[in-house]
């Protein structure tokens, strides 16, 4: 009996009709919209994913550090990371709540006023004039946008205790979300992502670093410069300088408004000195402390910084501002090893003849 295997003759592929090709067309457009509208109803739930990440990844950099430091194990290093963070913010609630408690009722007391001093301070030049009128004509635009603004920031502060569980989640068990992501990459493709992810991890790490010391130095130089200048609620203006400091380029002009308002109730000539202090304090720690810091995060460009905190803004309201360049970051670390560093193996460089060299200068 003849046991070898008969080849079967390949059946001839069956064309589409043009209905089938509409059919399939609507299909793929549909599961796109689809797949567009859940992405943006779960953008937010994405960047509290993000900000948790960000949470991990502060805790498993002072685990290292607390790890080196004392030769102990992952674990204890890892409890301390997280119980001493913990056990410090609320050493510093304990001792300095009740004076940034009093200091933001004063201030609170005294902003009417302050408004209208600063009002008739700039109502004696005409260059104040002029602001004046172009804020009286834009008042209900900034109030839109400031009534939204604030609004998207309330929701994200009823989110934070996701944000701080789920990032004691990633803190806790890394390996389980990591291992659970790389499960779905094809074989020849782990290498790749698994290089990606440690740039990312490395990335965001240079990212937190930079701005951490940028929240502390701001808060002890302004502290300690209002303080000379006898302006009152000096630790509630610090505390907002130091935490708008996470938000690049416009954090810096909204912290000072308050002090510098504050300041010209007591004269015009300390109004200065204290925006000087603000400039001087937010170029130090901007042009000089950050960048030693963050020597070896990716470089990105102010203008895409700024146009990134622009739409996230748009989208996600004080939340998406904050994220905004390590989301970026990580956009571009994406855009790097997914295409350019492909498409530069792909095009090999053109020879260039030497007699078309244009002469150095």
């Amino acid at each position: 009996m003849d046991t070898t295997p008969q080849k079967t003759t390949p059946r001839p592929k069956r064309e589409l009709t043009y209905i089938q090709k509409v059919w399939h067309t609507v299909g793929i457009v549909a599961l796109l919209v689809i797949v567009v509208l859940i992405a943006r109803v779960a953008f937010n739930v994405l960047l509290m994913i993000l900000a948790a990440t960000l949470i991990a990844t502060y805790f498993h950099g002072l685990g290292n550090i607390i790890q080196r430091k004392t030769k102990w194990g992952r674990k204890p290093a890892m409890a301390i990371s997280v119980g001493g963070t913990f056990a410090i913010l609320a050493a510093l609630l304990w001792f300095m709540g009740t004076k940034i408690q009093h200091q933001v009722a004063q201030l609170s007391h005294t902003l009417p006023n302050t408004i209208n001093a600063a009002r008739g301070k700039l109502a004696e030049t005409p260059i104040g004039q002029q602001v004046l009128t172009y804020l009286d004509d834009n008042s209900g635009k900034i109030f839109v946008t400031a009534q939204h603004f604030f609004s998207t920031s309330f929701g994200v502060l009823g989110n934070i205790y996701i944000i701080m569980f789920l990032g004691i989640f990633f803190t806790v068990s890394p390996t389980v979300y990591k291992n659970g992501f790389m499960i779905i990459i094809p074989p020849d493709k782990k290498e790749l992502w698994q290089c990606i992810m440690n740039r990312v991890n490395f990335s965001l790490k240079g990212w937190l670093k930079g701005t951490l010391l940028s929240i502390v130095l701001i808060f002890i130089m302004l502290t300690i410069g209002l303080t000379i200048m006898g302006i009152p609620a000096v630790l509630v203006l610090a505390l907002i300088a130091a935490m708008l400091k996470i938000i690049p380029n416009f954090g810096s002009l909204i912290a000072m408004i308050p002090g510098v308002l504050l300041a010209l109730t007591v004269s015009t000539n300390t109004a200065v000195i204290v925006t000087l202090i603000y400039i001087v304090s937010q170029t130090v720690v901007s042009n000089i402390v950050t960048p030693i810091i963050q020597n070896k995060i990716i470089n990105l460009p102010p203008a895409l910084t700024i146009i990134s905190q622009v739409i996230m803004g748009t989208l996600s309201g004080a939340l998406g501002i904050i994220l905004a360049v390590p989301l970026l970051a990580i956009i571009v670390i994406l855009a790097d090893e997914l295409y350019v560093k492909k498409i530069n193996e792909d095009y090999p460089k053109p020879e260039i003849d030497a007699k078309h060299v244009p002469l150095a200068d």
